[in-house]
């Protein structure tokens, strides 16, 4: 197939106006340009004028903005189940000191009972946070390592936490496009 000037065009996926992917392309990177604007100076320096630009031209034909959001949905399941599972630790734990209240009836022997029940439950939770925390930062990783093979910008895996935060703005960045993509 040939344009109007002869030129050969490929067809492998439905045609698109350029003049309206390079109007796309203009908004989104004129968005970026003033969300890094209002950002703290500290991260307006760690994303350079090149990387926005990069991360516009990424986002025109709406992909990332599908990856991003099946990669939030996938956190709020996460999360939820966390929430959950921490929540029946809890209720576990408030039934194992009932529990312990209905067989002692000594006062003496009851308080040191629950005291040290409670010292128990206090370094199962504990343990359990830190195990959420171990499963939150795997997430992490997940998401950082799928959008730099998705070759979103600014993405790779890391644990540099300044590198973290940008990648955070970045996503903010990417989320609230995807709002005005919507409303558009």
């Amino acid at each position: 197939m040939e344009d109007e000037d002869g030129d050969s065009m490929e067809c492998s996926e439905p045609q698109t106006d350029p003049s309206a992917l390079q109007r796309k392309l203009y908004f989104l990177n004129e968005e970026l340009q003033k969300m890094a604007r209002d950002l703290p100076l500290k991260y307006q320096q760690r994303i350079p004028n090149e990387l926005l630009c990069a991360l516009a031209a990424s986002l025109v034909d709406s992909t990332v903005f599908k990856i991003v959001s099946a990669l939030i949905d996938i956190q709020h399941v996460t999360e939820k189940q966390l929430i959950n599972h921490r929540n029946s630790l809890l209720l576990s734990h408030r039934e194992e000191i009932e529990e312990m209240t209905k067989k002692h009836q000594d006062p003496a022997v009851l308080y040191a009972n629950t005291e040290t029940l409670k010292l128990k439950h206090k370094m199962k939770l504990k343990e359990f946070d830190k195990g959420c925390i171990l499963t939150l930062d795997e997430k992490l990783h997940d998401q950082q390592t799928f959008l730099e093979k998705a070759g979103v910008p600014g993405f790779e895996m890391t644990d540099d936490p300044a590198k973290i935060q940008v990648q955070v703005r970045l996503l903010d960045f990417i989320i609230r496009l995807s709002k005005m993509e919507m409303t558009e």
